[in-house]
């Protein structure tokens, strides 16, 4: 009890102290404010790009592993013409994995798509849309975030029926006026009928594939529209996907499995070098990573600069503080107060400021990321405010220690003498 009375005590005192020299006060705060500011929105702009390139590559899907022709990422001294001679994967091979494989997926999906479409219906038109046929299953391994009406059945999928799950931006061109869902549009030729309209997901960083201006049919309606690549230069090379368990975080399991069925569907040799490429998001996800971790360590250490000159200013103010306020030191000694609590006096004055400065950089944080953004939304998370206040009490504790070290080891008698 009596621990806890001193402390509030020389919070007491503290507080006086920074509200009998306001604008002294105000002037030290700059430095940390600053640093504060730099420290907390390097990490914020880091965050929020992190954030939206994630964004921007959540078409790929998580926990799922590409059956394709070429790798997403060369390594070694593999030759391109390898790569190039490979088979492309088929609607063959797709059935063949749906009856093969395991307990160790969650759905496997083929699609393909063709951009420059122009979608019409009546007076409206919209261009440059994506036509992508999918499997009913392509939901498992993509996200198809439904807004209004309802994602394929499986007897439209199967059927190759007209029915079309269209995005955001062509359901408000191509019906400006009222719902979409039941509406009819013509593309390529052919009458489709709406059965959904996917969630509008804005402008992202990146020049990524975005569902606003995308256009879901069943993959059978998709290959009578357009031909498929069979191996040769010309048509659309489908893509097969399969959606890993959660009982496997890794996909450790299923690349093994999927390795060895396709190797079997291909009549693969044991010696014979596999002639496909599994691809996985993490591949993509790993690299952005670790990118965005060095800068934010580059974007740390710079404003750590700032931040070290504010605890300098920091601890010169408390300097002079000690120095103003000696003969009060002597006083308070003489009547029985001990060195940890001129100690704790100091110390806490100089976190005081610490903390109120580094509030404020969080704050002029904050104020930036109200400011909207189409490209790149800020944000600032609960875990950089409480990094913020950490390394304001952290530069507090480290400027104001010895300035209190020696505030609290002054001879009570040369203090009261001091003027």
């Amino acid at each position: 009890m009596k621990t806890l009375r001193l402390t509030l005590e020389s919070f007491r005192f503290a507080w006086q102290a920074l509200k009998s020299n306001l604008l002294r006060t105000v002037l030290s705060l700059l430095g940390v404010t600053v640093g504060i500011f730099a420290i907390i929105a390097v990490f914020a702009v880091v965050d929020s790009l992190e954030s939206n390139v994630r964004k921007s590559m959540s078409f790929v899907g998580d926990k799922v592993i590409y059956v394709g022709k070429w790798p997403w990422a060369f390594g070694g001294e593999y030759p391109w013409w390898k790569y190039f001679n490979r088979p492309v994967p088929t609607v063959r091979e797709f059935r063949e994995l749906q009856k093969l494989l395991g307990p160790n997926n969650k759905g496997v999906a083929i699609f393909g798509a063709v951009g420059g479409s122009v979608l019409k219906s009546g007076s409206n038109s919209v261009s440059d849309c994506a036509l992508q046929g999918v499997s009913f299953e392509y939901r498992k391994v993509s996200d198809v975030p439904i807004a209004e009406g309802r994602y394929f059945t499986s007897q439209e999928v199967d059927g190759a029926r007209n029915v079309a799950i269209i995005g955001a931006t062509i359901a408000e061109n191509l019906y400006p006026n009222g719902s979409a869902i039941g509406q009819e549009f013509n593309a390529r030729g052919r009458k489709f009928v709406v059965v959904g309209v996917m969630q509008k997901e804005g402008k992202k960083l990146l020049d990524t594939p975005s569902n606003d201006t995308n256009c879901l049919i069943p993959f059978g309606m998709f290959t009578k529209m357009f031909a498929l690549n069979t191996g040769g230069m010309t048509g659309v090379t489908p893509t097969i996907a399969v959606k890993g368990s959660d009982d496997d975080p890794g996909l450790l399991d299923l690349e093994y499995e999927l390795q060895g069925v396709m190797r079997n569907i291909r009549g693969l040799k044991p010696r014979q070098e596999d002639n496909f490429a599994l691809n996985r998001p993490e591949m993509l996800a790993n690299a952005i990573s670790q990118l965005f971790s060095i800068i934010g360590v580059a974007g740390a250490v710079i404003g750590s600069f700032a931040m070290l000159v504010g605890g300098f200013g920091i601890a010169n103010i408390m300097f002079v503080s000690v120095k103003e306020r000696t003969n009060i030191i002597g006083i308070q000694k003489s009547l029985g107060a001990k060195n940890y609590f001129i100690l704790f006096q100091f110390l806490f004055e100089a976190i005081f400021l610490c903390l109120i400065g580094g509030a404020a950089g969080i704050f002029l944080v904050y104020l930036i990321t109200l400011v909207p953004q189409d490209s790149l939304p800020m944000f600032l998370s609960a875990g950089n405010i409480v990094l913020g206040l950490t390394v304001s009490v952290v530069i507090g504790v480290l400027a104001g220690i010895i300035p209190a070290v020696l505030a609290s080891n002054l001879d009570p008698v040369i203090a009261i003498r001091s003027k």
